[in-house]
């Protein structure tokens, strides 16, 4: 009766006419389904695929929308100079700033969709909710480039992802600072500020200008120095630029080859669906637990132009 778990997620959860009833021996109120011959008879715009892809644009809207509201109140809020400035663990900054952002964004989502779930780096940091994609979440980093931020530099950028059934569905990366705005849904390609983008299609690794990150927590430098010399020895060169969501939708856009780093959710989920619906090859150079969903994974991160993935894979392994 059912093509796939979507459609009987969307019949549970979605389909109008439920009623809750309660069984005799148990405490747990659980949704009752409808009569059958209501499944058959529903409209098209009622299917569960058509309701969900209708969700996924909604969302891709709202996106948009609190991307573009958060950026602008970053901007206004740098340009008067009154920025306050505090450390999280005694070592990653975080500003006044990140938080106003980080509560309009979710106050503009909840405001279209009060039950969905949560993923930010400043208020709902429970990365353990990274694990579930089959109903809906939100991963956010109102600021992503905090330092480069207060220190009044322009590799910055706002980044919300919308995931569900599974999958990340849409993305939003904005940098109010450069005015570009980079866009993708699941399938249906990237762009930056409306535009069509794409990776650069470089061939050979050895021309390769490669990006990467350093974390706040010191005691993985010395290795990670180690990935940075094999690189620099293999490939042309590499930047450190502040901001991975914009690093990596930099390899969307070509102005990159390639990007590693070991980071968290709300860095990088956008950003990593813009560069694979702009051609990148996404993947991970030590793999993925069981489990885990891969576009959620945060740990060794690769993303580059497909043609030198795998001699990426091979140098940083």
């Amino acid at each position: 009766m059912f093509e796939s778990a979507i459609d009987m997620f969307m019949l549970f959860m979605l389909l109008p006419g439920m009623k809750p009833c309660k069984p005799r021996h148990e405490k747990n109120v659980i949704p009752c389904m409808p009569r059958l011959e209501r499944w058959y008879t529903i409209s098209p715009a009622e299917k569960p695929e058509n309701i969900v892809q209708e969700t996924i644009e909604q969302a891709a809207r709202v996106a948009l929308e609190a991307a573009q509201r958060a950026g602008e109140m970053i901007a206004a809020k740098r340009a008067s100079g009154e920025l306050e400035k505090q450390y999280k663990a005694q070592q990653e900054l975080v500003t006044d700033a990140d938080t106003a952002a980080d509560k309009l964004i979710i106050a503009h989502i909840h405001a279209h969709f009060p039950t969905h779930r949560i993923l930010s780096e400043e208020t709902y940091t429970d990365r353990s909710q990274a694990r579930d994609l089959d109903s809906p979440i939100w991963i956010i980093d109102p600021i992503d480039g905090t330092v480069n931020y207060a220190h009044g530099q322009h590799m910055v950028a706002v980044s919300i992802a919308f995931a569900m059934a599974g999958e990340v569905q849409a993305g939003v990366v904005y940098n109010p600072f450069l005015n570009e705005c980079y866009e993708a849904r699941l399938g249906h390609g990237s762009t930056m500020n409306g535009k069509p983008i794409g990776v650069s299609g470089l061939k050979d690794a050895r021309t390769a200008l490669v990006a990467t990150g350093f974390p706040y927590e010191k005691s993985t430098v010395p290795m990670l120095l180690k990935r940075v010399e094999k690189v620099l020895m293999h490939c042309q060169d590499i930047r450190r630029l502040g901001s991975a969501a914009m690093d990596i939708c930099w390899v969307a856009n070509g102005r990159l080859d390639a990007y590693f780093e070991s980071l968290s959710p709300w860095d990088f989920a956008a950003a990593r669906l813009i560069a694979l619906e702009a051609g990148a090859r996404c993947g991970h150079f030590n793999g993925v637990p069981e489990g885990f969903p891969a576009c959620l994974y945060g740990n060794d991160i690769l993303i580059s132009t497909p043609d030198i993935y795998d001699a990426l894979d091979a140098i940083l392994e």
